[in-house]
């Protein structure tokens, strides 16, 4: 599947094929709570998350938190985290788009901070990994920028995807930075973890459906 010509989509997962935001929040409010920290809604999270974490974090908390308070907070939201994703599922019609791309001859792939050996098994449950040619996920400590991940994975399918007809789709600002650092497209996407606003600052199209975005990357790698 896919030749050095064809276009090619990278799938953020998080809050982007899988719709998990409200999972998201609900286990980031648990570990702010063991700081004594206010739960956040839905709306004020998108307006303030950021990456690397330990900045949103910052950001609620007036100042960095110490390492034993982010080995908490970490430890504490991955734990309430796999207990809501259990009643998550992917976003609507995910799995036509994707049959859609790939029987158009095009190639796609999955790239994810989240970590990889719980990442894999997660997507087979849904019976999609035969679509992508690699699935991605953080081999590293949590926290991180995504943006030599992206230049990694790019640089694991160099012999079948061209970065200039690579369009990365996904929910925040960091998916848009990381295409552009290895010489990819981007596209974001308003239903998972930053809002309109936030999206639009960096300078990329923002659309509201997963369906626009991928007719929005077949434009972008078309004029690629």
């Amino acid at each position: 599947m896919g030749t050095h010509t064809d276009a090619h989509i990278v799938w953020d997962w998080n809050g982007t094929l899988f719709h998990d935001v409200d999972a998201v929040v609900a286990a980031t409010n648990a570990a702010f709570a063991e700081l004594g920290l206010a739960p956040l809604t839905l709306e004020r999270y998108r307006e303030l998350y950021c990456v690397p974490v330990p900045a949103f974090y910052e950001r609620l908390m007036g100042r960095l938190p110490s390492r034993a308070e982010w080995e908490l907070m970490d430890a504490v939201f991955h734990r309430h985290y796999t207990e809501h994703r259990v009643r998550c599922g992917l976003a609507d019609g995910v799995e036509d788009l994707l049959t859609g791309w790939a029987s158009a001859g095009r190639s796609q792939s999955i790239l994810s901070m989240h970590g990889h050996e719980k990442l894999v098994p997660l997507v087979e449950t849904f019976g999609i990994s035969s679509y992508f040619l690699r699935v991605d996920g953080r081999t590293g400590p949590s926290g991180g920028s995504k943006a030599e991940h992206m230049v990694r994975h790019l640089g694991a399918l160099r012999d079948t995807v061209d970065p200039r007809r690579t369009v990365v789709i996904g929910d925040a600002a960091d998916d848009a930075l990381a295409a552009r650092h290895a010489g990819a497209r981007a596209v974001l996407y308003t239903g998972g973890s930053h809002g309109r606003a936030r999206l639009e600052a960096v300078g990329v199209p923002v659309v509201d459906t997963l369906s626009e975005a991928v007719a929005e990357a077949e434009r972008l790698a078309a004029s690629g």
